[in-house]
This record gives structure tokens, C-alpha cells and sequence, in this order.
């Protein structure tokens, strides 16, 4: 249990909900941890028949916390990347699961609703992938499921611009169900979390397994996190993250391609 991820099981839905609204839901390890644990509990809990994920505040989520990314940059950080469980764990995961997004929804924020069976996003939703813009390189297998979801351009687009998709070009483009008023997104999602848990549980889960190619998203993962620790450590890496701690616009085009 972490005090920034609030875990609760009710009617069979097990309700993880990322709560640092101070700090725009920015995700730590420690957190990573809490979320990884989610998972696998509810991968495992004969009470839990789905999982739902949501947040507080006004943002779904800013991504990962960029103190921490910093820190690893500068070879300072974590030993044990609590995120590569918590990736594989949703590549692996049997659990329908169910997502709530309000606000924006940043880097993985975006990226972990590819794992998801069932999005909801509020009106004034936003999704946004700038891993690029940290000179870094996408994870959670998203640059083999966006392609896949929806397209190529748009997906290039996406990752290499990183500016935001509106919820309706979201849903449109398939990476979400539909839209709800923010004002009954959370209700919303518990309905249909506790709709998808009456089903016959084994069948929704064969359902899954045949869906979806977990040892092919596992080795996606391994690749993107290989390449990704490889970018934390490069030029263009301290250079992005130097002008982060300066708030300044970050210059790429004086490192040697």
C-alpha cells in the first residue's frame, strides 16, 4: 500500500486510484511499486473480477515523475525500475480492465490505456506521448500497439511531435470507448466495471488471452527498455533534462547526430 496509489475492492471491482494531485499524478517508483502490486493482486484474488484505474484532480496523470527520470540520467536513480514490473505486469495481466481519464494524460498516462479493455475519457481529456521531445524512446510496447491501433502516420505523429490528441480524436481513432461528462466519468466507469464483472469470469479472460499476444508485448518491452535506458544515459538526454531544471527550450540541433 502506497499513500499516493488508494486501493479498494468492492462488488468485485478492485478500484486503484493514483492520488498525488499536488505534484499532477507524476508517478514515482515507489508508486510504480503500489501499481505493479495492484496487478498482480488482482490477477490472483478470487474476489477481484475486474480492475479499474483512475486518478484524482484534474489530470489523469503528467507521466512519469522527471526528478526521477533526472536522477537516472545522472546514473542517480533507482536500483530496481519498479515501471518495467508494472509494464509487464498490464502486458500480462487476464483481469479486464477498466480506465477512467480526466485531463490530461501524459507519456504513460497515454500509453498504459493500450493495455486497458475499456477507456472512458472525459470531455475536455487530453492524450500526449513526448518521449521524443526527452529524447528518449516509447514504452509499455506502444510503439508496436499504437502503430497497430491506429496507424502508422498517426502514431509517428504522435510520438514524435507529442502534442496533445483531443478526446474526441481519441475515441474516433479507436484508443477509447467514448466520452462521459467529467462529472460522471467515475460512476460511469464503476458501472461498467461492475457490468464487465457479472460476466462469466473464466470465458472473459480466455477471451483476453486469445486478444492479446502477451509474450510478443513482453519482448516489445524488453527492446523499448533496453533502447530507453541507452537514451536516460545520452547527450540529448541531459540536454533535455538540463532545460527542464532551467525551464528553458532544450537545443538538440549542436549534438552530433
Amino acid at each position: 500500500m502506497n499513500a499516493e496509489v488508494n486501493v479498494e475492492l468492492a462488488n468485485g471491482v478492485l478500484v486503484v486510484t493514483i492520488s498525488r494531485p499536488g505534484k499532477m499524478n507524476a508517478i514515482t517508483n515507489v508508486m510504480y511499486g503500489a501499481l505493479a502490486d495492484a496487478v498482480e493482486r488482482a490477477n490472483v484474488d478470487e474476489d477481484v473480477r475486474a480492475l479499474l484505474i483512475q486518478s484524482d484532480g484534474d489530470m489523469f496523470t503528467a507521466g512519469n515523475d522527471l526528478s526521477e527520470f533526472a536522477m537516472q540520467a545522472a546514473g542517480n536513480g533507482p536500483q530496481e525500475r519498479q515501471v518495467v514490473r508494472f509494464l509487464r505486469d498490464l502486458a500480462n495481466a487476464t483481469v479486464p480492465i477498466v480506465a477512467a481519464v480526466q485531463g490530461k494524460a501524459v507519456g504513460i498516462g497515454t500509453t498504459m490505456l493500450l493495455h486497458c479493455d475499456y477507456v472512458l475519457l472525459s470531455e475536455e481529456a487530453q492524450l500526449m506521448t513526448p518521449f521524443v521531445n526527452l529524447a528518449l524512446v516509447p514504452e509499455a510496447a506502444s510503439s508496436y500497439l499504437m502503430p497497430l491501433q491506429i496507424g502508422h502516420v498517426r502514431a509517428f505523429e504522435m510520438f514524435a511531435l507529442g502534442d496533445p490528441v483531443s478526446a474526441d480524436s481519441a475515441v474516433a481513432w479507436g484508443i477509447a470507448n467514448r466520452l462521459v461528462p467529467i462529472a460522471e466519468l467515475r460512476t460511469e466507469a464503476r458501472r461498467i466495471a461492475e457490468k464487465i464483472a457479472t460476466r462469466p469470469y473464466g470465458s472473459l479472460t480466455a477471451t483476453k488471452r486469445l486478444m492479446r499476444d502477451a509474450e510478443r508485448l513482453t519482448a516489445q518491452m524488453d527492446r523499448e527498455t533496453t533502447i530507453f535506458v541507452e537514451r536516460l544515459a545520452s547527450a540529448e538526454a541531459k540536454e533535455a533534462f538540463l532545460a527542464f531544471a532551467e525551464k528553458r527550450r532544450p537545443d538538440f540541433t549542436k549534438i552530433p547526430r
